[in-house]
């Protein structure tokens, strides 16, 4: 049986994820400790683990409070761990870990931080993108170049196709506001628009082949041209998209 995620809204437009089976619980990112102390009393769940994906304020200031009030204990990159909250489970990308009893393979997505990783558990399929893949959009770049970031983008891409990306933030309607002013003949944006303004679909999770289908960042082949950027690289597209993005 696949573990059963939850969402939490926090703070403005933070996401954070639990994950709860085989006897055990796991959050993804801390934005804030009440919303997710409220959601594990209102389950009746214990919360065992918090998993980091980087350092920003915004994914890490209610660990001390869950802590403090539930026992957890804290995995992030042991690379980034002088930035991290302390560890008691230290990772690496390219590690396989155990979460909530399954495999959860840690993947380098720097771009946005250095140090930055998502949580790939295959099983389930989900992955834990933070502030790297994000719903129709990515981070800013504020520590590594595009050309980092489109690499941690192309390792998420190879995912299969049905992982559900659980990403940091609902920034989806600024997001779908700046992809169609680029890809303005997409159906499926426009239609993936439609559902998030309804309310029929929330912003995130959303599948990886709904990403490829929709999100700027992952069709930097399909805008190429429009861009008349023919014959420029992949990370030359990018950037620019990124660039266009920054100033939207």
């Amino acid at each position: 049986m696949p573990l059963k995620l939850v969402a939490i809204r926090c703070l403005t437009d933070n996401y954070a994820w639990l994950v709860h089976g085989n006897g055990q619980t796991a959050l993804f990112d801390a934005p804030e400790a009440a919303p997710i102390l409220a959601e594990l009393a209102a389950r009746g769940w214990t919360l065992d683990l918090i998993a980091l994906t980087h350092h920003h304020a915004d994914h890490i200031q209610g660990v001390s409070e869950l802590v403090a009030a539930t026992g957890a204990k804290v995995m992030g990159n042991s690379d980034d761990a002088a930035r991290l909250p302390a560890l008691d489970f230290p990772v690496r990308p390219g590690e396989t870990t155990d979460i909530c009893g399954e495999p959860a393979e840690v993947i380098d997505v720097s771009g946005h931080t250095i140090g930055h990783v998502a949580f790939h558990l295959p099983l389930s399929k989900m992955a834990f993108t933070g502030d790297s893949l994000m719903s129709l959009g990515c981070g800013r770049l504020f520590e590594g170049s595009p050309a980092m970031m489109w690499e941690s983008l192309v390792r998420l891409d190879a995912l299969p196709g049905d992982t559900l990306i659980c990403s940091g933030h609902d920034y989806c309607r600024g997001n779908a506001a700046f992809a169609l002013t680029i890809d303005p003949e997409n159906d499926a944006l426009r239609q993936r628009l439609d559902d998030t303004a309804s309310g029929r679909l929330p912003c995130a999770p959303a599948s990886l082949d709904n990403e490829r289908a929709t999100n700027p960042f992952l069709r930097v082949g399909a805008l190429r041209n429009g861009l008349g950027m023919e014959g420029a690289t992949d990370v030359d597209v990018f950037a620019r998209i990124r660039g266009m993005k920054d100033k939207f």
